[in-house]
């Protein structure tokens, strides 16, 4: 089935100044795909620690662990914990992306904070392990780990019991999606929600939108292939649903907590959430999709200078809260 991209699929003009001053501040940097992937990752930090100034304000941010969980086969995990000075009961459990193999807590602080803030809730960013080197499963696997212990993690920070969300961009809303799927064929708890934001739902690279921006601007499709074959390493994931969950059943679909549905305009990840989406309609469930005209992959992680990205915030602010109304 062929499927439209929504209109316009050009770059807003905010986007496009934004970009061009990026290029005229720095000289070309080599794509750190195809690094090694410890030099790709400071190359990425760097890059990114540009927008994670004039950070908002925080009633406390913690950092805390959570130790290895045997019969998940985890790691120990580090937790960066954010509470607003407007936090309620509850938390968000946010799965920060970079293509399951870069970006860390701190790269999405800025992202995270205004989050918090929005929501009226405390945010919670795993530091789960980094494909190539922890190839599927186990950044989902210290992923599901945050989930299923969420409530000792909101003791340990003093929050009183409340609803739990789980949240995620790019790679981040794959790993909370399958982390979900897989906790609800174990018979936990659902999350009161999720909100997921222009994600990897599946391993296929011939979708209209990779097509369409296949060469970008910004996230290309030959950068997409190179992080799933990091996080696949040697598995055959394309039929699993917990690397891909567009390949879950029409059961396990229609059991997920509601969701908020947010992607790029200009992505070529626009149509894993536009399939997504589909897919949920056919089976009687009534999520929206959110598509972000003229803005590219990623752009919730410029909050300083993108209107688009402060206003996509507010309103998953504002899902956040309807969710956690209505558990």
């Amino acid at each position: 089935m062929t499927m439209r991209i929504p209109e316009p699929s050009h770059l807003s003009d905010e986007m496009a100044a934004l970009m061009a001053r990026i290029a005229a501040e720095g000289a070309p940097q080599p794509d750190p795909t195809l690094l090694p992937p410890a030099e790709g990752r400071a190359q990425c930090e760097e890059a990114i620690a540009r927008w994670n100034v004039d950070l908002p304000d925080m009633a406390d941010v913690l950092t805390l662990w959570l130790e290895a969980d045997e019969t998940l086969d985890s790691a120990r995990c580090r937790l960066r914990v954010f509470v607003p000075d407007n936090a309620g009961a509850g938390l968000i459990l946010f799965i920060h992306g970079g293509g399951f193999a870069f970006c860390s807590p701190e790269t999405h602080e800025r992202c995270a904070r205004v989050l918090a803030v929005e929501a009226g809730m405390t945010v919670v960013v795993p530091d789960y392990r980094l494909a190539p080197e922890h190839p599927y499963p186990a950044g989902l696997n210290d992923t599901i780990a945050a989930l299923r212990h969420v409530g000792t993690i909101a003791e340990r920070c003093g929050l009183a019991a409340g609803p739990v969300l789980v949240a995620g961009d790019s790679a981040g809303a794959n790993l909370a999606l399958a982390a979900i799927l897989h906790e609800q064929s174990q018979g936990a708890p659902a999350p009161s929600g999720a909100l997921l934001f222009y994600g990897t739902y599946d391993r296929d690279f011939e979708t209209a939108s990779y097509l369409q921006f296949a060469e970008g601007p910004g996230l290309t499709r030959a950068k997409m292939q190179r992080y799933w074959t990091m996080y696949a390493g040697d598995r055959p994931v394309a039929a699993d649903p917990l690397a891909c969950p567009l390949q879950a059943s029409d059961a396990a679909l229609s059991r997920l907590p509601p969701l908020h549905l947010m992607a790029a305009g200009v992505d070529p990840l626009l149509s894993d959430t536009l399939s997504l989406q589909t897919r949920l309609t056919s089976l009687g469930r009534t999520e929206a999709v959110t598509v972000v005209s003229g803005v590219t992959h990623g752009f919730l992680q410029n909050t300083i200078d993108l209107r688009a990205a402060r206003e996509a915030l507010r309103f998953a602010g504002v899902e956040a809260r309807r969710m956690a109304a209505q558990s």
